[in-house]
């Protein structure tokens, strides 16, 4: 028999509500406490003590890769620093118009506004759908479920978006596209800056798969038992992601967590485990998670540009040799991506997958 919990004069029944999202919960009358589905065990919720203050992740002026030679390499050689001490940095001059990102996170908001009913359109479907409405990470295998309602879709090389908001796809189209261009330039900046040609990596990605995913973080009444999103690493290349006025990422540097707060005209871009994988190891992908608060709600969006679905990720010979041998092995993207979809969150361990023993080596 399903668990019926009495909240703000209401019965709610979990065991069929908590699929319709966390946003639903709210509606239906759970501001007081968090449900039990929610809150994770003591070892696994986030802790102000456990935040560093003082620290931040690197700035990069990206407007430097137009400029002139020297600019140029100055830029590259900071994305370097960056992508192997951090796993994460700030752009800045990126080019993308203030308006354009304003009206991507309006069309965002009014997506998670819309009836449960209208979202559930794109609800309960294969955690592999181009397109998809879900909560938490994955609710088939999920223990403790996230305080965090999203919408995912592909946006490259085919764009498949939702009928509602109406105008959501014309604004999504528009700023996806940005956003890979910005992708493409970096990854071509990365390939340099590892001494690579600068088409090497979309190359050996086969011209990539982007998709978006566009998080949902409502106000929560018991923050401190729960989590937006537990600590991973996003695998792919590399991830473009837009915040709006409210925090709560969170990225792991040298044993302890570093608040990235959000700054306006700002994105955040971060490494993913293929990007690691085709440096053999000389950039990093990251742990990161998402803490939530109890005032306001917070909306990320990610653009996570990757290879595509049937490229064969490997280590690159260039940096391979007898001082430097393969760290990882080859898997075609699209197997490691499905691998993802039958596990939980669980840091880095997903890539421990292609690591190659020592003994291998």
């Amino acid at each position: 028999m399903a668990a019926v919990v009495f909240e703000s004069g209401k019965n709610v029944d979990y065991a069929h509500d908590h699929m319709k999202g966390v946003k639903d919960l709210l509606d239906a009358g759970v501001t007081n406490s968090v449900p039990d589905k929610y809150v994770f065990p003591e070892n696994r919720r986030p802790s102000v003590a456990q935040v560093v203050q003082g620290e931040s992740i690197p700035i990069i002026d990206i407007s430097g890769l137009d400029g002139s030679q020297h600019e140029r390499l100055q830029t590259i050689q900071s994305l370097a620093q960056a992508c192997a001490e951090w796993g994460f940095f700030r752009v800045i001059n990126h080019g993308i118009e203030a308006s354009l990102v304003a009206r991507m996170l309006d069309v965002a908001h009014q997506f998670f506004s819309l009836t449960s009913e209208e979202k559930m359109k794109y609800g309960n479907r294969d955690v592999s759908d181009p397109l998809r409405y879900g909560t938490s990470f994955n609710t088939n295998i999920d223990q403790f479920f996230s305080w965090r309602d999203y919408l995912r879709h592909f946006c490259y090389p085919v764009l498949q978006t939702p009928d509602n908001p109406p105008n959501y796809r014309d604004v999504a189209g528009q700023y996806f596209k940005e956003t890979r261009k910005m992708a493409l330039k970096l990854m071509a900046a990365v390939s340099e800056s590892l001494g690579l040609q600068p088409t090497y990596i979309e190359t050996v990605f086969r011209e990539g798969l982007q998709f978006g995913v566009v998080n949902f973080y409502p106000e929560c009444p018991q923050p401190e038992l729960t989590m937006g999103f537990a600590p991973h690493s996003d695998h792919g290349g590399l991830t473009i992601l837009l915040q709006n006025e409210v925090g709560g990422l969170q990225v792991r540097h040298k044993g302890h967590w570093v608040a990235v707060e959000p700054v306006p005209n700002t994105f955040i871009v971060n490494v993913g485990d293929h990007l690691e994988i085709v440096s053999n190891g000389r950039y990093k992908s990251v742990e990161h998670r998402a803490v939530v608060n109890a005032e306001r709600t917070r909306i990320s969006i990610a653009a996570a540009n990757g290879p595509a679905l049937d490229a064969l990720i490997f280590p690159a010979p260039q940096l391979v040799d007898e001082t430097h041998p393969p760290l990882y092995r080859s898997m075609l993207y699209g197997e490691f991506a499905r691998y993802l979809q039958t596990t939980e969150l669980r840091g880095k361990d997903n890539l421990d997958l292609l690591k190659i023993p020592k003994q291998e080596q």
